[in-house]
C-alpha cells in the first residue's frame, strides 16, 4: 500500500487555504506537512482540514511568523513540539504516523534561509 507525504512552505495557512484544499483534493497525500503557518494555535483552521478528510491534526504555531502543522488522513500521535537551535519559536514538530501496520516518525521543520548562525527572526 503506497504511503505519501507532501511538504509545503505555505507562508500563511489561513491565506492559502483555498489552494491547500485544491492540493488535498487533487493529490490526496496521506500526510501534509506545512511550514510558516503564521497562525497561533487557537486560530488554526482545523475545520477546513477536517472537511477535506484530514481528521488528524497537529500544529505548533505563533502569531505572525514561523509555525508548523502536520495533518493526516491516517492516525497520528504527537511525539514532541521541539525547540530548534535552542530557540523556542514553533519551528519543529514530530509525530508518529501509522502506515501499513508500522509506525513512521515524521519530523516537520521550518528552517529559514540564511547563514550558519541560527536566526531568531
Amino acid at each position: 500500500m503506497p504511503f505519501t507525504i507532501a511538504t509545503w512552505n505555505i507562508n500563511s495557512v489561513r491565506l492559502r487555504m483555498p489552494i491547500i484544499e485544491r492540493l488535498l483534493k487533487e493529490h490526496a497525500p496521506d500526510v501534509l506537512c506545512l511550514q510558516e503557518t503564521k497562525v497561533p494555535d487557537e486560530l488554526f483552521p482545523e475545520k477546513a482540514f477536517r472537511k477535506a478528510g484530514y481528521e488528524h491534526i497537529l500544529f505548533h504555531g505563533q502569531k505572525g511568523y514561523h509555525g508548523v502543522a502536520t495533518v493526516a488522513r491516517r492516525p497520528i500521535e504527537l511525539v514532541e513540539k521541539r525547540r530548534f537551535c535552542e530557540i523556542d519559536d514553533s519551528r519543529h514538530l514530530s509525530a508518529r504516523v501509522q502506515a501499513g501496520g508500522k509506525s513512521v516518525l515524521v519530523h516537520n521543520f521550518y528552517v529559514p534561509a540564511g547563514g550558519d548562525e541560527p536566526d531568531p527572526e
